[in-house]
């Protein structure tokens, strides 16, 4: 029996959404690159801290957490920055 329409349609689909999934897992940001992003926003938003050292300290202050397809870091308990697709944001 050939394949209908929306089976085709729906293999298509699933493979999409797998492949997003696959690559969210393969560009997932390491602990490494949330602390190089810290660094390089605590040089952007103070040259003192930055001279001081102001960066390293707050990666060596930071928990990293992966939950697989992204992943973030926390001080305090408080998230200070997201990662995914190999991108990472800090508040």
């Amino acid at each position: 029996m050939p394949a209908t329409r929306s089976s085709t349609s729906y293999l298509r689909t699933a493979a999409i959404i797998a492949a997003v999934v696959v690559a969210a897992v393969a560009f997932n940001p390491d602990e490494a690159r949330h602390d190089r992003a810290i660094r390089d926003d605590v040089a952007r938003r103070s040259s003192v801290a930055s001279v001081l050292g102001g960066g390293r300290v707050m990666g060596w202050l930071t928990r990293y957490h992966s939950v697989g397809i992204a992943s973030y870091t926390e001080v305090d308990d408080k998230v200070i920055s997201v990662g995914a697709f190999g991108l990472v944001f800090v508040k």
